[in-house]
């Protein structure tokens, strides 16, 4: 990508909330590289705790803009937990890069359950569910993120009654692995490093990654608070170029050693870098997991990402679905943001604002400007293709 010069007079100002995640790493980078300074946007990188108060910091206008999990976004959108706040996502930030991690003596029966009896992981688990006396107490980061509904979808192709068989405990990323190891939980979904501090620590095995449900899986997402983005069009477009150069940075193998350095500092991760270094592009070899954040679109604000989130929010009972339609998706996720502020230089943009998911086994091609895009397999695990156009949002 082309580089910009640094705009002439005052710059604009951007509070951006974040939580202890891998997946942070274009934002971290963006501010630690001076691509947003070179944009004309001073940012404040506010690391935060929980989704809970990224939420609520957006919602009261103590942060202009946050790193966040989709469906958060929407919840927020339609005040499902407190004052609704109108937030528009002008670009996507991540593919990937979650594990679901269960303590050690679980993972290892399911492993060889799996194993011996030829059935895939989610059914080896549902079967051991089965057979205990107790629900299976699950850790999820938070109701309205991308790994519950990841999880929930794992679980239910394997045939695990989640009325019955599961209990779902929100676990902030950053102490799931603690909560592991004490036996407050059987297991997790959580972005990286957590299942590798686990891992790490001896408390808990990987069982499954993003990849494993969903090929390359829609993750993180630019969410801002749309009374800024509406006051600060040229800013917003500058924030977006800047996160664009930055996830191309953090998805290049050759700069992994740096970018898990970088985020392993006292103020953002605070973790060993080698536990960041195995979740990035590059960082290890033979690795089964990683974050994306430029390859295969991981930066275009894809809606049938958004209709898929909404979708699963339905089934679950999250959203009601005659709330949650394609008017939803169209309003939140903003495609045409994404192409005004990156069409100017010359990078290959998609045609389509949705695509089908779940419809390509192998590489393929998408139509897209200048020239096509190069993609990867895009597969669930039960083998389903989901087509938002033709999807009607509706409650389980």
């Amino acid at each position: 990508m082309s580089q910009t010069a640094s705009p002439s007079g005052p710059q604009t100002k951007m509070r951006i909330g974040l939580l202890r995640l891998t997946d942070s790493a274009p934002a971290i980078a963006a501010h630690e590289f001076g691509f947003f300074a070179e944009e004309g946007v001073d940012t404040e990188i506010v690391v935060e705790p929980s989704w809970a108060n990224i939420a609520d910091k957006l919602t009261y206008g103590a942060l202009d803009a946050a790193i966040i999990v989709p469906p958060l976004a929407f919840a927020v959108e339609l005040g499902l937990r407190g004052a609704a706040r109108s937030l528009v996502i002008p670009c996507g930030i991540s593919l990937g890069g979650n594990t679901v991690t269960l303590a050690r003596d679980l993972a290892l029966r399911v492993r060889a359950q799996a194993g011996l009896t030829s059935v895939g992981v989610p059914t080896a688990l549902a079967a051991i569910a089965g057979e205990r006396a107790s629900p299976l107490m699950l850790g999820i980061v938070h109701a309205f993120s991308t790994h519950n509904l990841l999880l929930r979808y794992w679980l239910a192709s394997g045939g695990l009654d989640l009325e019955r068989q599961a209990r779902f405990i929100v676990v902030p990323p950053s102490r799931a692995a603690e909560a592991l190891a004490l036996g407050q939980i059987d297991g997790f979904c959580a972005g990286a490093p957590w299942g590798d501090v686990a891992a790490r620590a001896s408390a808990g095995l990987h069982v499954a990654t993003s990849d494993d449900i969903w090929r390359n899986a829609p993750e993180k997402a630019f969410a801002v608070r749309k009374d800024w983005a509406d006051a600060h069009h040229s800013a917003l477009g500058g924030a977006i170029r800047a996160l664009a150069r930055a996830g191309q940075f953090c998805d290049a193998p050759e700069n992994a050693s740096y970018t898990a350095a970088l985020l392993s500092r006292q103020r953002y991760l605070n973790v060993d870098s080698h536990a960041i270094l195995s979740s990035l592009p590059g960082g290890a070899v033979g690795q089964t997991n990683q974050s994306r954040f430029w390859r295969h679109t991981a930066s275009f604000p894809w809606r049938s990402h958004a209709v898929w989130f909404l979708h699963q929010m339905a089934r679950w009972n999250l959203i009601d679905g005659a709330r949650g339609g394609q008017a939803l998706a169209q309003r939140v996720y903003r495609p045409d943001l994404y192409r005004a502020a990156l069409a100017p230089l010359g990078i290959s943009i998609p045609l389509a604002d949705s695509k089908e998911e779940g419809a390509h086994a192998g590489a393929w091609q998408l139509p897209a400007l200048p020239a096509p895009i190069a993609m990867e397999p895009d597969g669930f695990c039960d083998g389903a293709r989901f087509d938002a156009a033709k999807t009607a949002l509706h409650n389980k």
